[in-house]
């Protein structure tokens, strides 16, 4: 059975009720996970509010700002992290960022601040948080982040964020082996598309939701649910076989021709 009971499980990338963080905190918690969040500070703090309301039943005992483009912010959230839980079992990637410009139209037309933009939020923030985990992750742990078919196979308008989960996918890979010795695992779940406030900037995305509910074999999309049931056995003992893997929840549709 899966328990997550004693565990410390902290998630990255809760915007709102339909993002896939918040589907993977819920099943971490209810798999019985104690709940760490951050939220993306702001002047007005008005995503500091819209969070902290939302979490509030999965009753975080770590609730932190952070930006993964300022290394400051970052060594503070593994700091409160040490302070409060003194270790770290699960660490949920799901941070992803492409201006909407750069979601549509020729991807020969991607800026240089575009593609960098991307790329660091995307990308490499999984490395910065993996590395600053580690020393917290003693005992073994997990790491899981989020990809998207775009990252192997040409998905319209995806552009230059199926650049950046490319690059993601290796990055778990290369993690993978150099944290294996430590028994932390990392993986990645390939979730299919799913109307979120996120995906919302990719041009096309609700032909492209429908083309996948005709065509993959379950004849449907998933649900933020079945994603977060997949993090959380990626994060639990039932699957600590399993490292630098890509698990497709997707319905099926990967696995499609013509």
């Amino acid at each position: 059975m899966l328990d997550l009971t004693g565990k410390k499980a902290f998630v990255t990338g809760i915007a709102n009720d339909l993002s896939i963080a918040w589907g993977i905190a819920q099943q971490l918690h209810q798999a019985g996970a104690e709940i760490g969040v951050n939220y993306l500070p702001d002047e007005k703090g008005r995503f500091e509010k819209k969070v902290r309301e939302l979490v509030e039943p999965l009753n975080p005992t770590v609730f932190v700002p952070c930006n993964v483009q300022d290394d400051a912010q970052v060594d503070a959230v593994f700091e409160t992290i040490k302070e409060k839980w003194g270790k770290l079992d699960i660490l949920v990637h799901c941070l992803a960022f492409a201006s909407k410009e750069d979601l549509s139209g020729d991807f020969s037309s991607t800026s240089r601040a575009g593609f960098t933009t991307a790329l660091e939020i995307s990308t490499y923030s999984l490395t910065r948080l993996a590395s600053a985990a580690k020393p917290l992750m003693s005992e073994g742990g997990s790491i899981v982040t989020l990809t998207y078919l775009g990252g192997v196979k040409v998905i319209p308008n995806y552009n230059v964020m199926g650049v950046a989960k490319s690059a993601l996918e290796m990055s778990v890979r290369y993690l993978a082996s150099e944290l294996g010795s430590n028994n932390i695992r990392v993986n990645a779940i390939s979730a299919g598309p799913i109307r979120t406030l996120a995906s919302s900037a990719v041009g096309g995305i609700r032909k492209m939701i429908r083309h996948v509910e005709e065509v993959a074999p379950l004849r449907r999309t998933v649900t933020q649910t079945e994603v977060g049931n997949a993090a959380a056995f990626l994060c639990s003992d039932l699957a600590s076989g399993i490292t630098g893997q890509v698990l497709y929840v997707d319905a099926g549709y990967e696995i499609m021709g013509m």
